[in-house]
């Protein structure tokens, strides 16, 4: 949809900051021409002021600009005003955002959201557009705003009739013996980087699972995809799939969450969740993106460990101050460098004290090919298993987690004669 962009960005009292919105922009594919600021409160029936207004018409008479992008959420009424006023098509920050998922959208249920929100977000501007009488007068026959409704009904009957199949496999997985484990927090946090690190280098990727990715992206970009991201990871001994989700960002409305409401099922299934904060980030911007992410957690949510990242961009005493600052927010919180590779120890050993407890068992297996496929098993999915043998039999100390020593049993039972 973009092509050529202005940026229009009002604040109240702050310095207006342009770098978020030129970069969502660009993120959607645009060239962005030029940008307009402005410091004032906001003008109920169009954002910006009028001179304004009028001084963003005439940029778009210079540039030929088609698109201009205000950075803030606008009423149906506000952006048909605009349109007029300024002679160009004009979006907000949540149809750029709608734009970049598009972009991403890979598979059938993402296409399916995108077009849902896409139809969402339209539907009261054509309603703003519409004459009243005429929605009254032809809904039997048919009208744009009705087709809207109609094609919305379908969508959701379509998401609700899709099958989830990263939930049947993350579910196939936990019976598997592995914990799940999701990570969490703003865009460019750090999370992709993160998971680089504390993933094995074998990938599940040969399992052909649609929800699995063989590798997760780092660019400093502000979306890479809308899938998440899993991969296996061997920590602290534990076995666990740890999936990158979707990033936050700022002021995304709730129509907007609710049609990806499925980017967060890993967070609400997971045994753990890792929230990622940027601590090269001012403090008061720290504290608020940490608070906007436990909140969208909710009240049920699986243990939370917090994980502060970028910590070799800034010193010893900023690090400091800034875990301090952030004390009544969260508990514990781990300083950490995904890039450096630094502290990550004592983020697993965090991670692990948060799942599930294991259990110990000693087991005894008889000297046979079937046992020894068993105590291969074993080491692999148990966290620790030590062997002791005699002439007739193997012993086995395990510590794993309880439905691994019951099937590792079950399979023993199946040994006895």
């Amino acid at each position: 949809m973009l092509q050529t962009a202005i940026i229009a960005q009002r604040t109240t009292d702050e310095t207006p900051e342009t770098d978020e919105i030129r970069g969502l922009t660009e993120a959607a594919g645009a060239r962005v021409v030029a940008e307009v600021t402005q410091q004032r409160p906001p003008d109920p029936g169009t954002e910006l002021g009028p001179g304004k207004v009028a001084e963003i018409g005439d940029v778009v008479d210079e540039t030929g600009a088609d698109t201009v992008v205000v950075d803030a959420e606008l009423t149906p009424g506000q952006t048909v005003t605009l349109e007029d006023a300024v002679g160009a098509h004009v979006v907000d920050r949540h149809r750029v955002v709608l734009e970049i998922f598009a972009d991403q959208a890979r598979t059938r249920r993402a296409q399916l959201q995108v077009e849902l929100a896409r139809l969402r977000y339209r539907l009261p501007r054509v309603r703003e557009r519409s004459d009243e009488g005429a929605l009254n007068r032809f809904t039997e026959s048919g009208t744009r705003y009705y087709d809207l409704l109609d094609r919305i009904d379908e969508l959701e009957r379509k998401l609700d009739d899709l099958p989830s199949v990263a939930e049947q496999h993350r579910e196939q997985r936990r019976d598997e013996g592995f914990e799940l484990v999701a990570l969490a927090g703003y865009t460019n946090a750090g999370k992709s980087t993160l998971l680089r690190q504390l993933a094995d280098e074998m990938t599940l990727e040969e399992t052909g699972h649609d929800d699995l990715a063989k590798t997760a992206a780092v660019e400093d970009r502000l979306f890479k995809t809308l899938e998440t991201t899993t991969r296996r990871a061997s920590l602290s001994g534990r076995s666990t799939l740890v999936t990158d989700t979707v990033g936050f960002l700022d002021d995304l409305p709730h129509w907007l969450v609710e049609s990806f409401r499925n980017t967060l099922t890993a967070v609400e299934e997971a045994d753990a969740v890792v929230v990622v904060a940027d601590i090269a980030q001012p403090t008061d911007e720290l504290r608020r993106k940490l608070a906007a992410v436990h909140d969208a957690l909710g009240d049920d949510h699986p243990p939370v460990v917090t994980a502060l990242n970028k910590a070799d961009l800034v010193s010893g005493e900023t690090r400091e101050e800034r875990r301090d600052a952030v004390g009544d927010l969260v508990s514990n919180p781990v300083l950490v460098s995904a890039q450096e590779g630094d502290n990550l120890d004592a983020l697993e050993s965090s991670i692990c004290a948060t799942l599930p407890a294991l259990e110990e068992t000693t087991l005894t297996l008889p000297l046979s090919d079937d046992a020894m496929s068993l105590l291969s098993w074993l080491h692999d999915e148990a966290a620790d298993v030590t062997v002791s043998y005699d002439s007739e039999a193997a012993h086995v100390e395990v510590t794993a987690r309880p439905e691994t020593i019951e099937q590792a049993r079950a399979r023993l039972d199946g040994l006895t004669p």
